[in-house]
């Protein structure tokens, strides 16, 4: 099931890379409990994520241009909600 935050990441990245595959993952809840500045995350929140992308918008591009790319489209919402992404960015 997609929450708010899953959807928005991956209507942005469809919008930026028309991708041949896209898996958004929330895996919030692999870290219940663990601290960090703001406290304490909790099971229900939408903070740790693991993208999953192939597209062609990728090919020349090196790893870190690639992770570039889609951390500047992600931008907003890894300054205010997602505390980890994870990516694994393939080009097509």
């Amino acid at each position: 099931m997609s929450t708010l935050i899953q959807t928005v990441i991956e209507t942005k990245l469809c919008d930026a890379f028309c991708p041949q595959k896209l898996e958004v993952i929330n895996e919030s809840s692999l870290h219940a409990g663990h601290h960090h500045k703001g406290g304490v995350f909790d099971s229900h929140g939408e903070t740790h994520f693991r993208v999953k992308i192939l597209s062609s918008s990728f090919s020349g591009m090196s790893r870190i241009e690639r992770h570039r790319a889609i951390y500047k489209v992600l931008q907003q919402e890894l300054a205010t909600h997602v505390h980890a992404l994870a990516l694994e960015v393939e080009a097509a």
